[in-house]
């Protein structure tokens, strides 16, 4: 039995297996072809006949192609998504009159929904492998020295204990004490203690990061977001430490402004990208330090009171050399066998050095006495480090000072720091320099420059 034309351009157009769709020109649904119904869930006599704006309406597909065609009078390609979630690659195909009218619109699809998948999962895994790409790089940079901690007394063993106990849960930590106590060496150990040990460690120092760079940097910044932007965009520190630790040392440093965008970031552990719209997610283990008297700085209104309390969960406060001073012999002794191993130096501290030592005050805490050791093991001459290698400034007659003068040690020992800083401010021009040399941190030596009155 022979089929009419229009019998066979139907099965023509079936056999294709293609989403085929004709409308007039006022988007009223003419022909479809079986692919279609099957496509949209839809029976044909639902379909032929229904206009497609009341589709769009009912939630059936969204955009609609008719439209932009009429208005075109050309060929447009759109993506739909259909009522069962699909994704189509649309084109519509204006037909026009004798009089050069457009009177029907074809369009046909494509179903690319496993493209666009694959798009996505594909820009994730970009993302993915930026952020690891950044994360080795910061690894790399600042490589965790695992030199972990001497400490004998009874002040320091009892920091240590609180510290592994609390590493195995993810409470928020709040490390306390001076400059140079060691407060970025005891949050390594609290994450190499923890159960995220084997992912990454990342540590954002806030006073170092000017305010005007600090979002950029924490958060990162989408493709284009400014002037000088990378053309990539950036990954930002908050990014990286996905899985780990984020280690906020100087909290105290951080202006108002930026404290309330790094409590919302804790508290809801998402953040957008600088110029970005879309929220990420990170998951990570909070800890801070600062050795700033946080609970002033609330009161006077500096430091933001919900901030304090949500860092403040569990805090540890690392004592200064001065108050843990049965540990000073133990740590020259560690840090002489570890510079010589390091520089390949035979190096041993004399009796004499070793008293003389002991007396110090250590403004800068373990930091100074590192430094000093090292430069000694690296500047001696002989194997045996004695008192003329030691810098003239440790040649100070503490001992006296305290058999001599009747006042108190926080007297005694603020007379020996200012003493220090005004000697120091002599030999460098800078307070980059006076820090690097004292062990301490830039800001530290502003603030101790300025409670002195030293200029």
């Amino acid at each position: 039995m022979r089929m009419s034309k229009a019998e066979e351009s139907e099965e023509i157009l079936n056999a294709l297996k293609d989403d085929l769709l004709v409308t007039d020109k006022n988007g009223q649904i003419l022909r479809v072809s079986e692919e279609t119904k099957a496509l949209y869930g839809i029976e044909e006599r639902e379909i032929v006949g229904a206009s497609v704006y009341d589709l769009e309406r009912q939630g059936v597909f969204t955009p609609i192609v008719t439209p932009l065609v009429l208005k075109k009078k050309d060929r447009v390609n759109i993506i739909q998504t259909t009522n069962k979630g699909r994704k189509l690659l649309i084109t519509g195909v204006p037909v026009f009159d004798e009089e050069g009218e457009v009177y029907r619109i074809a369009s046909y699809s494509h179903d690319i929904t496993e493209m666009v998948n694959m798009k996505h999962f594909l820009a994730e895994m970009q993302d993915e492998m930026e952020r690891v790409k950044n994360e080795i790089e910061v690894l790399r940079n600042q490589q965790m020295k695992n030199t972990g901690f001497v400490g004998n007394s009874y002040e320091m063993k009892k920091c240590l204990s609180v510290a592994k106990q609390v590493a195995e849960v993810d409470v928020n930590v709040l490390i306390l004490g001076e400059s140079g106590v060691g407060k970025t060496h005891l949050a390594k150990l609290i994450h190499r203690e923890s159960g995220r040990c084997n992912k990454p460690f990342i540590e954002v120092n806030c006073g170092a990061i000017p305010e005007s760079l600090f979002e950029s940097e924490f958060f990162g910044y989408e493709a284009g977001s400014f002037t000088s932007a990378n053309k990539k965009g950036k990954l930002g520190l908050a990014e990286l430490a996905e899985g780990g630790t984020l280690f906020l040392d100087e909290i105290g440093e951080l202006s108002l402004p930026l404290q309330v965008k790094v409590l919302r970031f804790i508290q809801e552990k998402q953040f957008y990208r600088v110029g970005g719209t879309k929220p990420r997610t990170v998951d990570f283990r909070l800890i801070a330090a600062t050795n700033q008297p946080l609970e002033q700085l609330v009161q006077e209104k500096k430091f933001r009171e919900d901030l304090y309390f949500r860092l403040n969960v569990v805090p540890i406060r690392i004592p200064p050399l001065r108050e843990r001073t049965t540990d000073i012999l133990p740590l020259l002794d560690h840090f002489v066998e570890q510079f010589s191993k390091k520089y390949n130096r035979s190096r041993l501290l004399d009796d004499a050095v070793k008293q003389q030592l002991f007396k110090q005050p250590w403004p800068g805490n373990i930091r100074e006495l590192i430094n000093l050791i090292e430069r000694l093991v690296v500047v001696s001459t002989s194997e045996i480090i004695t008192m003329n290698d030691l810098p003239e400034s440790y040649y100070l007659p503490y001992g006296q000072a305290l058999e001599l003068e009747e006042k108190t040690l926080p007297e005694i020992l603020e007379g020996v720091e200012r003493e220090v800083l005004q000697k120091a401010k002599t030999q460098y021009r800078t307070t980059v320099e006076m820090a690097k040399y004292l062990g301490v941190s830039q800001p530290t030596i502003v603030r101790k420059l300025s409670k002195y009155k030293i200029k």
